[in-house]
């Protein structure tokens, strides 16, 4: 494909003739900028300007890079694809504003023209744009694939292979003179139809039925049933070729007639502004009050911490079973949901929450099991607004999405908690772009829900219309969004609001830092990697530095009551919440914290390891009040019979000083189904197993103690089991990663050195190339033609063939030839490469000397 630079002769003869060529015509910096809007085609390094053409009208491609237009330069690309081709950009501003005009729609077409060239999806000048042939593919109206604008077939579709005595009948029911080939009768029904004045009075004779029918056509489908004897208003209109035949029993409305009706517009709504995002109806509670957003968003932090902690601290010592397929049973979500007092949806959010943080994970055992990982516990060290940055850092990017959950897949399958399908790649952006939008609002201001989806579909018209479990789950329901994003946008509202991202519908001032929208882009954040993650770990510090002042301050007591319990006023300390988690038993939770004492609480802080002289030490010194006499009886009470009987492994035994004790539990009937028998006056045994007479023992009223083989207390420290060392879920990217500035500039360079070896015009070789091989000459002329160059410091052209095979074409300036190789800079690799003698084909100079 030979192409030349703008300003040659093939730009005289009226532009550019390929892709190709208009690519060839463009700036680094707008390369650059079509490489960054369309990374696909970095995916390898396309080796020249042509193969960078060829691959930017890939369908993949192009299906891609379409769905990523808002509307409005959408429907430019579906009006340049009904248009002639190639179409002036006056005849496309045509079908955008039609007859009448629309000042709105001409201020915002350059612009979307701009877009679509930039992206290499239109080309040419303003006299001449294309469409890539595969969008016109895309986007034009066939009878099996309609068009947005509801358009038609041309008159010259339409009437193909109709034979040319109808055609002539049609012209002479028009009013229009015959002609003497299908070609020229063509033009003149196409020039009639075109011809606002004559078609308008043609349609002046028209029967009144008749403009009915056409009217039910004009907006589209432009298709319509017919008997084998049609009505007289369908019989005037195909008569005239305002309906032409599209099978033996369908008629459709040519384009060019259905333009004219239409009044010259190609859709009947543009929509060339996006709409607003409004401000919710209940808005004016918090508006001007931006305070009292940010204490609503603080308090549901600290739930959603609160409700992470419960979470995991229930799944302590192991969690639920991991199904065979992945994923957590909708028995076991049931259950999380009674634990944390919320819905099957809004536990799977949390159970999401925490997998996307890494502080839950599958441990990888024989018998599978969920269970926190060991970064819980480094998690539990930090701060709560630090704590609270690192969730809401990892619901912002994981795309994981948890309103999936109970939904179907492709195969009718149930969608889990914890499954390994609920990953959809739109997740992070449309998260990310619903809190943007919610920024662009006065701080304290909700907005309108329906707004953000509007203008959601407005920004991606083509994107998120699902798969078979998104179609199934949206079947099913009868209200609400339809469409993937739309869906994912009201989850990520809903999940904004309970994570304390926003409160009562409003971006918080924490949320806004945690996207960055107070403070400016550090230097070098728009490339990847490194810097992308360094200006993540310093918005995440500025959300918490916002979130910490309005967090209520970690307690250092409580207030112990006669009645057994005690009442935290508020969030506790972590050591004090530890202890007190094992010595009590949570009663209720709001804004102050209920614990109640009881003898299987008490015991199990001494079999934690404390003594009955801690747990006093403890409670005054944690109690604003003083410590109750009940309580103090109760501690005495259990930790005077806790450990009298001591338990271990023979099968099992118990063993007790007081054999009158002993006596008392062979006696007591309840003791039969652990078929104890006395070995010895202060021993029993046991056929159960130690832990089963421990429960059976205790059930009974008493308070035993394990030991260990050597005859020491066992001490039992609850919440141990941890996972083995987990990474978070890496998010499924959606599509290629953005490229950064130096990957650009290097791209762009290697496509400009290899277009140049591909173009480059040199001199003929000794043996011209045969068959599209590449040229040849001897061993002896490629080693005198380089050592000539070496000397003159001149660029040669050679053709290559590498260790694997692979033929390619370069421009080489030759430094050194010496032992069967030569040292070059290689103008396409833009480096300094040695290449092997044996390995050059052919060798040509270049016309000019010049690389």
């Amino acid at each position: 494909m030979g192409t030349m630079p703008e300003g040659s002769s093939t730009a005289g003869r009226g532009g550019p003739r390929t892709l190709a060529e208009a690519l060839r015509t463009r700036a680094d910096e707008e390369l650059a900028a079509l490489l960054r809007a369309r990374p696909d085609l970095l995916t390898p390094v396309p080796g020249d300007l042509t193969q960078l053409a060829t691959r930017a009208g890939t369908r993949a491609s192009v299906v891609r890079a379409l769905e990523r237009l808002d509307r409005f330069t959408l429907q430019t690309a579906e009006a340049l694809a009904v248009a002639p081709d190639p179409a002036p950009y006056e005849t496309l501003r045509g079908l955008l504003t039609g007859d009448e005009g629309d000042p709105a729609v001409e201020a915002a077409l350059p612009h979307a023209v701009d877009v679509l060239r930039g992206q290499a999806i239109i080309w040419g000048g303003e006299d001449r744009l294309r469409l890539v042939r595969t969008a016109r593919e895309l986007l034009a109206p066939s009878p099996t694939r309609p068009s947005p604008t509801g358009l038609g077939p041309t008159v010259a579709e339409a009437t193909a292979g109709m034979s040319p005595t109808r055609l002539q009948e049609i012209l002479a029911a028009a009013g229009l003179p015959t002609t003497h080939d299908p070609v020229s009768a063509v033009a003149a029904l196409v020039s009639l139809f075109t011809d606002r004045t004559r078609m308008a009075a043609l349609l002046d004779t028209a029967p009144p039925e008749a403009l009915t029918v056409l009217d039910r056509l004009v907006w589209g489908p432009p298709y319509g049933e017919v008997t084998a004897s049609p009505t007289p208003p369908v019989r005037w209109l195909r008569d005239r070729g305002l309906l032409l035949p599209a099978s033996p029993r369908t008629v459709v409305l040519p384009r060019e007639a259905a333009l004219h009706l239409r009044g010259g517009r190609a859709h009947r709504t543009v929509e060339p502004l996006p709409p607003e995002v409004r401000p919710a109806a209940t808005t004016s509670i918090t508006q001007g009050r931006p305070q009292v957003v940010d204490s609503t968003a603080a308090g549901q932090a600290f739930t959603a911490l609160s409700t992470v902690e419960d979470l995991l601290k229930d799944w302590h010592e192991g969690g639920p079973a991991v199904l065979r397929s992945g994923g957590l049973s909708v028995r076991d979500l049931k259950r999380t949901a009674a634990a944390l007092d919320t819905n099957e949806q809004m536990a799977g959010f949390w159970l999401e929450l925490t997998y996307a943080a890494g502080l839950l994970a599958s441990d990888g055992a024989a018998d599978e099991r969920y269970a926190p990982t060991p970064a819980y516990d480094d998690w539990l060290t930090l701060p709560a607004a630090e704590r609270w940055a690192q969730l809401a850092a990892a619901w912002l990017t994981a795309t994981r999405t948890a309103g999936l959950i109970g939904g179907q897949d492709s195969k009718g399958r149930a969608l889990s908690a914890l499954g390994p399908e609920l990953d959809r790649s739109a997740a992070t952006e449309v998260r990310r772009r619903v809190l943007d939008l919610l920024a662009t609002l006065p701080a304290g201001t909700a907005p309108d829900p329906e707004s953000v989806l509007a203008r959601l579909r407005w920004e991606r018209p083509l994107r998120g219309s699902g798969t078979a479990d998104e179609n199934a789950a949206r079947n099913a329901a009868a209200v609400g969004p339809t469409d993937l994003r739309s869906r994912i946008a009201a989850w990520t509202l809903r999940e904004a609001e309970v994570l304390g991202i926003t409160g009562r519908g409003a971006l918080s001032a924490h949320g806004r830092a945690l996207l960055g929208h107070d403070t400016a882009p550090a230097a070098g954040t728009d490339g990847t990697g490194a810097a992308r993650h360094a200006r993540a770990e310093e918005l995440a510090a500025e959300a918490t530095a916002a979130l910490a002042p309005l967090l209520p301050e970690p307690l250092d007591h409580v207030l112990l009551q006669a009645d057994l319990t005690a009442v935290a006023p508020g969030p506790l300390q972590r050591p004090l919440a530890e202890t007190l988690s094992v010595l009590a038993d949570v009663e209720s939770k709001g804004g102050a914290t209920v614990y109640r004492f009881t003898p299987g609480s008490v015991r199990r802080a001494l079999d934690a390891g404390r003594s009955a002289s801690d747990l006093h030490t403890f409670l005054a010194t944690h109690s604003r009040t003083p410590v109750p006499q009940p309580l103090s009886y109760l501690i005495d009470d259990v930790a005077r019979r806790h450990g009298h009987l001591r338990i271990g492994a023979a099968s099992a035994y118990v063993r007790c000083d007081d054999d009158a004790l002993l006596g008392e539990i062979l006696a007591d009937k309840r003791s039969q189904g652990l078929r104890l028998r006395r070995l010895a006056p202060t021993v029993l045994a046991a056929q159960a197993d130690p832990a089963t007479l421990l429960d059976g023992l205790r059930t009974m009223g008493y308070a035993p103690a394990a030991e260990s083989a050597e005859g020491d207390v066992l001490i039992t420290r609850a919440h141990a089991r941890r996972t083995p060392p987990r990474t978070p879920p890496a998010p499924v990217p959606d599509g290629p990663p953005l490229p950064d500035a130096t990957l650009l500039g290097a791209a762009v360079k290697a496509i400009r050195a290899g277009d140049l070896a591909a173009t480059v015009e040199r001199k003929p070789a000794p043996e011209p190339a045969k068959n599209g091989e590449l040229p040849r000459t001897t061993s002896a002329e490629t080693l005198a033609t380089v050592q000539a160059a070496a000397m003159t410091g001149a660029a040669v052209w050679i053709g290559y063939v590498n260790a694997d095979g692979a033929a390619s074409q370069r421009v080489i300036a030759p430094v050194r030839v010496e032992g069967g190789f030569v040292t070059a800079y290689d103008h396409t690799a833009d480096e300094v490469r040695t290449y092997p003698l044996h390995r050059i084909t052919g060798v040509a100079e270049l016309a000019d000397d010049s690389a």
